[in-house]
């Protein structure tokens, strides 16, 4: 314990230690007055168990257990010197307070104090050493444990032992790799690779362009408009794809040449038109706002329902997360925020999660339904979760979530709930009424607060639109960005882009009128038979198999072993079919449109061959993709994978 206070008594005043240090009394508050002096002393030096300050020539030294004096100016005393202590203060003693003039025996006085040190780092270290000090740094211990516990713990709980096992393996390769990647020498051999590959990227992208003539500048006079077509045609008739043929997955949402044709008009007409300035192009707005009405009654909106017209379905999502961000900051307070999504939610999450600080917790599907495990994702939710997602259909496998599922734990959480039917557009409403086979996934799932849809998919409008839709105002709110303080004006834009070009509205509102209920009922029934023909045709095939069940107009399949997909993807490449690899699980894709009614018969006698064939002659498989997909797999740093896309990229801007 401390002792309190010291009380200046005349008979002991002003002894001089070198630089006139004062005499100093020791009290501390007593109820008896008869008391032996020498063991009263001793009583007070007993209970120095910890520290005191003593005030010598007005400045504070540290006094220790056994009389000892701590000072930090040389000045005033030596090493050595006794010390008659005429002032004390304590240093956070609960047992002793000074209060007013408590009386002291005399015999009291006369503790001394030795000088041993002079350092000030002695005195930093018994801080450090202080009871409370520790006190603070055990529970920032058992914060920074909680912090990290409770990562590894969710972790654990979402993916399960063997996937955090997995996961841990990742991280401790990745690391090792990064290590190793420091190293000259591998990092030499690493830059060498990567600029092999890079120029291989290039002549193949360059090879498509032979023949075309180059321009760096700009002429140094306009060119005729004759001429600017000439060049036109050129650039349209580069080799590429048979997209016409039906042997592109997806890229190509076409809906016939006499659409396309009426698209070509609605430009031509608005080509300048802006609809940042309703007042100048009023016709515009008009637009904007039907088509955004018609897709919110397709997907069953309240009337309370509304959205926006976007660049894209990556657009549309990346300003739902937006909103949910600065609503649920707003609403609840939540300055870190979370989204959970199934692990296979489209790539514009993990692109606003990057955006927008919001931290993302991706789940995983269930290895049979390949939909998000709900449990798993119900765990993963937390108080600063703002929004959850699904998707219907997902572009990986076609594959709908349990959006049911999803809307209640929305609405048990109070938090957002987007669904993403991006993909699925134009195709997913219209199988009820086709008789397909659906699940529930719109504005009639209790719960489902926002739903993103391209139109220009298989709306059949033209590349840049899409329809971000809310259940209510109050939510889409969120989404302006709104300043009243700027020196041009008060400004206020309903998404990302300030100027939009008004000929995309106003072609995505042609191909909507021009199609119709009648149209777009019939296209879903094509595509979806499409569909359900590719996919019966793979499961004739031993060595194939769909993944999960989808429903949309996507269908995937993976290989069993030893046969590699991808060398069925590169065989198919070799017969003119451009369809899209998929990762983890290793797959090959196909987004049916509407040129693959005619080519779909074509697909499975060429997927059959090319099957047969890789398993009658298995050494002549591991073709480029297998290659590719296979070293990316791996690799544990991704981040050489990310640098190859990165020069991708970057070809894509070298004239």
């Amino acid at each position: 314990m401390f002792f309190s206070a010291l009380k200046r008594l005349g008979a002991h005043t002003a002894t001089n230690v070198q630089a006139s240090l004062s005499t100093a009394n020791v009290f501390r508050r007593t109820l008896t007055t008869a008391v032996d002096g020498q063991s009263y002393i001793q009583k007070l030096r007993d209970q120095l168990r910890y520290y005191a300050v003593a005030e010598i020539a007005g400045r504070p030294y540290l006094v220790t257990q056994n009389d000892k004096v701590i000072v930090n100016r040389l000045k005033d005393v030596q090493v050595g010197d006794v010390l008659k202590l005429d002032r004390v203060r304590e240093l956070g003693s609960k047992d002793y307070a000074l209060c007013g003039e408590p009386y002291v025996q005399q015999g009291v006085y006369d503790i001394q104090a030795t000088v041993i040190e002079h350092t000030k780092s002695k005195l930093i270290k018994i801080w450090l050493n202080h009871p409370r000090l520790a006190l603070i740094k055990n529970i920032i211990f058992l914060v920074v444990l909680y912090h990290y516990g409770s990562s590894l713990y969710r972790k654990v709980l979402i993916g399960g032992p063997l996937r955090a096992f997995d996961d841990l393996q990742v991280v401790i390769k990745r690391f090792l790799f990064r290590q190793l990647r420091r190293l000259p020498s591998v990092r030499n051999k690493i830059d060498t690779e990567l600029k092999k590959t890079l120029t291989e990227m290039e002549e193949s992208m360059f090879s498509k362009e032979e023949g075309v003539a180059r321009h760096y500048k700009l002429p140094a006079h306009g060119l005729s408009k004759d001429e600017v077509v000439k060049r036109l045609t050129e650039f349209q008739q580069m080799r590429s794809a048979d997209w016409q043929g039906g042997k592109v997955s997806g890229t190509i949402y076409h809906g016939g040449q006499e659409l396309t044709d009426l698209l070509a008009d609605a430009y031509r007409m608005f080509a300048i038109a802006n609809p940042l300035h309703p007042e100048v192009f009023p016709g515009i707005r008009r637009m904007e706002a039907e088509s955004v009405q018609f897709v919110l009654n397709m997907y069953n909106a309240p009337a309370t329902g509304c959205g926006t017209m976007t660049s894209g379905g990556t657009e549309s999502i990346v300003m739902a997360c937006k909103t949910y961000r600065d609503m649920y900051r707003d609403i609840k307070g939540i300055r870190y925020p979370e989204m959970v999504v199934p692990v296979t939610i489209h790539a514009a999450f993990m692109k606003a999660a990057e955006y927008f600080n919001i931290k993302l917790i991706t789940i995983p599907v269930d290895p049979v339904t390949f939909q998000v495990d709900t449990k798993k994702m119900a765990r993963a939710i937390t108080s600063n979760t703002v929004m959850i997602a699904g998707s219907a259909v997902n572009f990986p496998h076609g594959i709908a979530d349990d959006i049911v599922a999803l809307g209640k734990l929305a609405k048990k959480h109070r938090i957002g709930l987007h669904v993403d039917c991006c993909l699925g557009s134009f195709v997913m409403p219209f199988l009820e009424k086709n008789g397909f086979r659906t699940t529930p996934f719109d504005f009639r799932v209790d719960g489902v607060t926002s739903i993103s849809c391209d139109t220009h998919k298989y709306g059949f409008a033209a590349k840049g639109s899409s329809i971000i839709m809310y259940r209510d105002p109050k939510i889409r709110k969120y989404q302006y960005f709104l300043s009243a303080e700027w020196t041009g004006g008060i400004y206020a834009s309903p998404s990302v882009a300030g100027s939009r070009p008004g000929a995309l509205i106003a072609g995505c509102w042609a191909a909507l009128m021009n199609m119709g209920e009648d149209g777009y009922l019939d296209s879903c029934r094509q595509i979806i038979e499409t569909r359900q023909k590719i996919q019966t045709g793979v499961e004739k095939i031993p060595e194939l198999f769909i993944i999960g069940d989808p429903i949309g107009p996507v269908v995937s399949f993976g290989a069993r072993a030893p046969l590699n997909v991808y060398d069925v993807g590169d065989k198919l490449s070799d017969k003119g079919w451009n369809i899209s690899a998929l990762q983890n699980p290793p797959a090959l894709h196909i987004s049916v449109t509407m040129p693959w009614v005619h080519s779909a018969d074509e697909f499975v006698r060429d997927v059959t061959e090319a099957t047969a064939y890789l398993v009658a002659h298995p050494d002549e498989s591991k073709g480029s993709t297998a290659a590719i997909y296979g070293t990316a797999a791996s690799v544990p740093d991704k981040s050489i994978v990310e640098d190859v896309a990165a020069g991708f990229i970057d070809l894509l801007y070298k004239a």
